[in-house]
C-alpha cells in the first residue's frame, strides 16, 4: 500500500522529475517570487548596529531612570521628518471618506482629528487663538509637523498607512510590505544618534550652536528666549540639518511618541538584542527629543520622558518606522 500511495503522489508531480525537475531531491518550492525590500517614500534606511543606549551626560535631574546599556538594534525604515499637517490631513481625510460607517464620527473627530485647542489649553494666560484656528487648517502651516495627536491617534495613523499602501500592492500583484508602525524607545534613540554612539545630540557633542554661532534645532535657548533659534513656536520640517542617519528634527520642534509604555526601571529589565517594553495597563507612554518649548536638556538622545496615551499636546507630534525584512546586512 505504501508503495502504490507513493507511486501515486509521484504521478501528480509532487515528486522529483516532472515540472519541478528535482529529482527528488530537498530543493523546496520552485517558481516562487523573489523579494526585494524597497524603501518607502519619505523614508530612510537607518542599518543595523550595536550602541550604547542611556545618558550621554551627566544626569542634572537625578532620575537614575537611563543608565548606560549596551543593545543591538536590527535594521528598520524611519521616516525622514515628523509627520506634517498635510500628511496627517490625507489620513484624516481617508478616515471620513470611508470610515464613517464603521468608526463612527464621534470617533473620528474626537479622537483623531488634532485637538485644535491644544495650543489654549497648554499654557496659562497664552495666546493661542491664532494658532488654535489657523494651525492644523491653514495651507501655510502644511509642512509643520502636527500636534494634538494623542499616542491612540498616532497608532490608528500607523495602521491606515500600512493598510492604504498593501491595498496598492496587492492590486499591482505585488508582497504586501511589513507594518508601519510607532518606533520603539531603543530604535527611536539609536536613531537619533545617527551612528554617533554616546554623543549627547543629534549632531554630536556637546555644542547647541555651530562654529557661526546659529542654533542647530528648534528649542527653548533660555528663559524666556523662544525666537533665537529663528522660531518661536515650531518650525518646518527639514528646516535644520539632518543627522548622519539623514534623518531631520530628532532633536527639538517636536517631541515624539515612542511605541513603549514608561517604566522607569525598564532600562535593566528589557533585553539588549531589540529591546521594547510593551504594557498595556501602563497608560504613560514615551516621548522622546524635546520640542519647541524645552531647554536643551529634553533635547539630549539620553533623555527620557512620557506623556499619558490620551493626552494630546502641542508639542508632541510623532514619526513611523518599519521593519526591515531580509538580509540584515549594511550594504542593502
Amino acid at each position: 500500500m505504501l508503495i502504490a500511495t507513493a507511486a501515486t503522489v509521484q504521478s501528480c508531480g509532487l515528486f522529483g522529475g516532472g515540472a519541478g525537475e528535482d529529482y527528488g531531491e530537498l530543493v523546496g518550492v520552485q517558481g516562487r517570487e523573489g523579494w526585494v525590500m524597497t524603501v518607502p517614500y519619505g523614508m530612510v534606511v537607518v542599518p543595523a548596529g550595536t550602541f550604547h543606549m542611556g545618558q550621554a551626560e551627566e544626569d542634572i535631574a537625578a532620575t537614575q531612570i537611563n543608565f548606560n546599556k549596551q543593545i543591538t538594534i536590527g535594521s528598520f525604515y524611519m521616516d525622514d521628518t515628523e509627520i506634517t499637517n498635510n500628511e496627517y490631513r490625507q489620513f484624516i481625510m481617508s478616515m471620513i471618506e470611508d470610515s464613517v460607517s464603521t468608526l463612527g464620527e464621534d470617533f473620528i473627530f474626537n479622537e483623531l482629528y488634532p485637538d485644535t485647542t491644544v495650543w489654549m489649553k497648554d499654557f496659562t494666560h497664552h495666546m493661542g487663538d491664532p494658532l488654535t484656528e489657523y494651525y492644523y487648517l491653514h495651507p501655510a502651516f502644511d509642512d509643520y509637523p502636527v500636534v494634538g495627536v494623542d499616542w491612540v491617534a498616532a497608532k490608528t495613523f500607523s495602521q491606515w498607512r500600512t493598510d492604504y499602501l498593501n491595498a496598492y500592492r496587492v492590486s499591482q500583484g505585488e508582497f504586501v510590505m511589513p507594518s508601519f508602525r510607532l518606533p520603539s524607545e531603543a530604535e527611536w534613540e539609536y536613531a537619533a544618534r545617527g551612528g554617533r554612539d554616546m554623543a549627547t545630540y543629534p549632531w554630536g557633542n556637546p555644542y547647541i550652536r555651530n562654529a557661526k554661532g546659529c542654533m542647530l534645532a528648534n528649542f527653548k535657548p533660555g528663559r524666556g528666549n523662544y525666537y533665537d533659534d529663528g522660531f518661536a513656536y515650531t518650525s518646518p520640517v527639514q528646516s535644520y540639518f539632518a543627522n548622519d542617519f539623514g534623518l531631520y528634527d530628532m532633536a527639538g520642534n517636536v517631541s515624539e511618541w515612542c511605541e513603549d509604555a514608561f517604566n522607569p526601571a525598564s532600562v535593566p529589565l528589557v533585553w539588549d538584542l531589540n529591546p521594547t517594553y510593551f504594557d498595556e495597563t501602563e497608560p504613560r507612554k514615551v516621548i522622546r527629543g524635546g520640542s519647541w518649548k524645552d531647554v536643551s536638556y529634553f533635547l539630549q538622545t539620553g533623555t527620557r520622558s512620557f506623556e499619558y496615551q490620551d493626552s494630546a499636546r502641542s508639542y508632541i507630534g510623532f514619526r513611523c518606522a518599519m521593519t526591515h525584512i531580509g538580509r540584515s546586512r549594511q550594504d542593502f
